[in-house]
C-alpha cells in the first residue's frame, strides 16, 4: 500500500522535468493523478509510462489562460470526484540582465508563474475549503528567496509566490488546508534551455549548473517526502541550498559571493 493510495494529486508543469519524475513518484505511492500541461502528446507519454495508466488522467492546461481556471478545475474534480494535493509545478525561468529584458518578458513571467498558480489556486480553493482538507505545494526555487544575477524577472515572480502563500497558509490555519512550498536548486532538467532571454526567445541551451544538478528523479523523490510530511517550507538541491543560510546570517558576504558567482 502506498502512502497515497486512495487520495488524488494534481500536477501542474507534468509534460516533463521535475512535474514529470513527481508523477512517477506519486504514481508508484498509489496516488491517483491528474497530470497537466500544454502539450498533449507529452502527457500521453507520461502517462503510459506510470505504473498504472487508468489512474492517471491528461488535462491540457495553459497558465497563461487564467480564465480557463474555473472550468479546468471542474473538469479536474470530475475524475476522481475530489482533489487531496495540487503540486504548482508548471513555470518559465529567465537568462537575462535586467537593463537588457522588456517589460513584456516580465510580464510573461508574472503572469504564468504568480497569477497563473494564485489564479489556478483561487479556482480549487473553494473544494477544499468545503471539505476542510486539502494540500496546496507551490514548487517555487531558490530564487524566490535569494534573486541572483539574469533571474529578475524570475526571481520576482518566485519571492511574489512566497509572500502570497505564506500569508494565504496563515489564512487557512483552521481549514486543515495545508501549504508547502518547495525551494529547488540546480535540478537537471530543461529548465534552463526553454528559459526566456531579454527578447522573450528561448535560450536554446544548457546551463552548465542546471547540467550538472540534482537529478529530478532524487528531487521528486526529497520533494514527496516533504509533501508528505506536510513541511511549511523545504530547500532541495545540492550544495547551493547553502546560499540561504548565508544569506540569513552573512547577509553581506552573501552579497559579495553573489555578485561573483557563476549562476549559468
Amino acid at each position: 500500500m502506498g502512502s497515497y493510495n486512495n487520495q488524488t494529486v494534481w500536477i501542474t508543469g507534468a509534460s516533463s522535468g521535475i512535474g514529470e519524475a513527481l508523477a512517477y513518484e506519486f504514481a508508484k505511492q498509489g496516488a491517483n493523478l491528474i497530470i497537466s500541461a500544454r502539450r498533449a502528446d507529452e502527457l500521453q507519454r507520461v502517462q503510459a509510462l506510470c505504473p498504472d495508466p487508468s489512474k492517471v488522467q491528461i488535462l491540457t492546461l495553459d497558465l497563461a489562460a487564467h480564465d480557463t481556471f474555473k472550468a479546468k478545475s471542474t473538469e479536474a474534480l470530475a475524475f476522481f470526484g475530489q482533489i487531496d494535493v495540487m503540486v504548482h509545478n508548471a513555470g518559465i525561468s529567465q537568462r537575462s540582465l535586467a537593463k537588457d529584458t522588456s517589460l513584456e518578458v516580465d510580464r510573461k513571467l508574472m503572469d504564468v508563474n504568480y497569477l497563473g498558480t494564485v489564479g489556478l489556486t483561487k479556482a480549487l480553493l473553494p473544494h477544499f475549503l468545503q471539505r476542510k482538507a486539502g494540500q496546496l505545494v507551490v514548487i517555487t526555487s531558490l530564487v524566490g528567496i535569494i534573486g541572483s544575477p539574469l533571474r529578475s524577472g524570475y526571481a520576482a515572480s518566485k519571492h511574489a509566490l512566497h509572500g502570497f502563500f505564506d500569508s494565504l497558509r496563515a489564512e487557512l490555519t483552521n481549514d486543515n488546508i495545508g501549504v508547502t512550498i518547495i525551494c529547488p536548486g540546480y535540478i537537471a532538467t530543461n529548465v534552463s534551455v526553454n528559459a526566456l532571454t531579454g527578447d522573450g526567445s528561448k535560450q536554446n541551451s544548457m546551463d552548465t549548473k542546471t547540467a550538472a544538478g540534482l537529478q529530478p528523479d532524487e528531487a521528486a523523490r526529497q520533494m514527496v517526502r516533504a509533501i508528505n510530511n506536510r513541511k511549511l517550507e523545504v530547500y532541495i538541491g545540492k550544495g547551493e541550498t547553502w546560499a540561504i543560510y548565508l544569506k540569513r546570517y552573512l547577509p553581506n558576504l552573501f552579497a559579495k559571493v553573489l555578485a561573483k558567482a557563476k549562476v549559468t
